[in-house]
């Protein structure tokens, strides 16, 4: 209302609420329009490191993940071959080597050294390109270890022995495991390429395969039980 020239905000009317800003019920109208969001409870992944250290990235406690792209298969690849841990333990083993003098075509000295290390990480890097990756990718095959982390410890120690040989694929489906068998005897096959040629041939590319697969089988028990070892001397549990 207007008097005079003067101008009177027009006051509400007892009873009626008083208008918000524009900018306010915009804010209301836009908090209405959007459903309260959650963020996912994101699924447990693997333990990752066994005893802190060592690297066990292709472990998951996923009954039914998402199957891996070629890009995550790589770099499951790449994470599990160049990780710090690795390193050393290339270190150890041309260490080792070189006390017991094997693979005796190397000499000894820094040299022998030095040729003991590059063939230990030559070793690692062919088995996970092999197994995590080549294989995986062109047999669209699963390379994670699938912990089963409940029955009788008899039936996940037979559970996680088998893995090494009876898999999944990229569907979900059981199948056996041609990524590591195969992968076990490509990789000790490439290695003729720089081992010393005394240590080298057929006989011993399959001696050496068979390690690699014992060792694999290894490293599924431990990551089937290392949870469970983990939460009961160090009382770090991890639910299921």
């Amino acid at each position: 209302m207007a008097v005079a020239g003067v101008t009177f905000a027009q006051q509400p009317q007892v009873g009626q609420s008083e208008p918000s800003p524009p900018s306010l019920q915009a804010t209301a109208l836009q908090s209405e329009a959007l459903p309260s969001q959650t963020p996912p409870e994101k699924s447990p992944e693997g333990h990752e490191r066994i005893l802190g250290v060592i690297p066990d990235f292709e472990v998951t406690n996923r009954e039914h993940p998402s199957s891996l792209t070629t890009r995550q298969k790589f770099m499951l690849f790449a994470r599990q071959s160049f990780d710090p841990f690795q390193w050393l333990a290339a270190g150890a083993q041309a260490g080792a080597g070189q006390a017991h003098n094997t693979l005796p075509g190397y000499g000894q000295g820094a040299a022998g050294y030095g040729k003991r290390y590059g063939a230990a990480m030559a070793d690692i890097t062919d088995r996970e390109f092999m197994s995590n990756f080549l294989f995986p990718v062109l047999l669209k095959q699963d390379p994670r270890y699938f912990r089963r982390g409940q029955g009788t410890i008899k039936r996940r120690f037979l559970y996680s022995l088998e893995q090494e040989f009876w898999g999944k694929t990229d569907q979900g489906t059981r199948q056996f495991n041609y990524s590591k068998v195969l992968g076990a005897f490509v990789a000790k096959a490439v290695s003729n390429a720089y081992y010393p040629p005394g240590d080298r041939g057929l006989g011993l590319t399959m001696r050496r395969s068979g390690i690699t697969l014992l060792s694999g089988m290894g490293t599924a028990l431990a990551a089937e039980f290392w949870p469970d070892i983990n939460c009961k001397l160090f009382h770090r549990c991890h639910k299921i």
